[in-house]
Formats: structure tokens, C-alpha cells, sequence
């Protein structure tokens, strides 16, 4: 157990610090945003100090990578699963939606991806995103109506959308729908 604990000790303050500089972060902008002293983001990067689990928790969402990657060996190749139960879900945006986020919480922003499920005539209305973000919608069931400014196109099952998300769009069944969205940041 002890060589194990080392070994996450010698690989953590490493990690950390590629994470905040892969994410174009200073010390100050991490501290600000994790709520964790710059003396202590900078203390365990250099490996001077052991972050207890929430300081460490912190700094993770912070930096939106994934807690326990961060701890792992990663010259072994992973096969990294999420079972259906433990999918991120979103039931409250729009009306008779149901939103599976099947994309990794570190891509937010740049590209997602997203599971939709409509219940009979459901609407997923979006204000605009960032300035350049692109959506590409495929049916995979019903019938899916897309609204992108003041443009409108029905799309059919195997049928595929790419439309403006920097301006107002909305997505509305025509009974019972799937699809799977992806998201282009801008």
C-alpha cells in the first residue's frame, strides 16, 4: 500500500500543474476559481505539500479533469467505461427532454456531446452560445424540427443537421424523438 501512496504522491504535483497550464491557467486565475490559496496551488505543484482529498477536489473541478485520472498510472492503456445508470442526465431543460451528456466534463465548452430523448412533441429551446459554436444534430428515431436564427429544416431518422448555435435555436419533435448532438465551440 505504501508504494502505492508514494507513487500517486510523486505523480500528483506534476499532473496538476500540466492541467492548469494545458488550460492556459496562472496560479492566481486557479486559486480564484478553486477557492484554494496560490500558496498552496503552488506548494503542491512543486510536491512541497499534500493536498488533503477536498483541497484536491477543488482544485480538479477548477481545472475540469477528471479526479481520479489525475491519480492513476497512465502508461497502462485504459478502457474507461460509464454504465448507462451513471450517464450525467439533464431533465429540466425544455419541455418533454431528456439530455444524456455522453462527452467527458474537460471538453465542455469546446466539443460535447449529447444524447436527446423527446417525449411526444417535445422542445429543447437554446438561447445563442459563444460567438462561432456549431451544432450537427443526427436523428436517430422520429422527426426532429430545427430552428437556427429564423431558418427551419425537418430532419428525418439517419438525417443530419449543422446549423449556427451562436444565435437562438430550438429543437422540436414531431412525436416521440432521439438524437445524438454534438456541440462546436467557437
Amino acid at each position: 500500500m505504501m508504494d502505492m501512496s508514494d507513487s500517486i504522491l510523486t505523480r500528483l504535483p506534476a499532473r496538476l500543474k500540466q492541467a492548469r497550464q494545458a488550460q492556459g491557467l496562472s496560479l492566481d486565475a486557479v486559486a480564484k476559481l478553486s477557492g484554494v490559496s496560490r500558496s498552496m496551488v503552488s506548494q503542491i505543484e512543486r510536491g512541497n505539500s499534500s493536498p488533503t482529498v477536498a483541497t484536491l477536489w477543488n482544485l480538479t473541478r477548477a481545472l475540469q479533469v477528471d479526479f481520479a485520472g489525475l491519480l492513476e498510472d497512465q502508461q497502462t492503456a485504459r478502457v474507461h467505461v460509464l454504465r448507462a445508470q451513471d450517464v450525467p442526465t439533464i431533465e429540466n431543460q425544455g419541455t418533454g427532454c431528456c439530455i444524456r451528456i455522453l462527452s467527458p466534463p474537460e471538453d465542455a465548452g469546446t466539443h460535447e456531446v449529447y444524447e436527446l430523448r423527446f417525449a411526444m412533441d417535445g422542445v429543447l429551446e437554446s438561447p445563442s452560445h459563444a460567438h462561432g459554436t456549431q451544432e450537427n444534430l443526427t436523428v436517430i428515431d422520429g422527426k426532429i424540427a430545427v430552428t437556427s436564427g429564423e431558418h427551419s429544416e425537418l430532419l428525418k431518422a439517419g438525417e443530419t443537421a449543422r446549423y449556427a448555435a451562436d444565435v437562438p435555436h430550438q429543437l422540436r419533435a414531431v412525436g416521440e424523438a432521439r438524437a445524438f448532438l454534438v456541440v462546436k465551440g467557437g
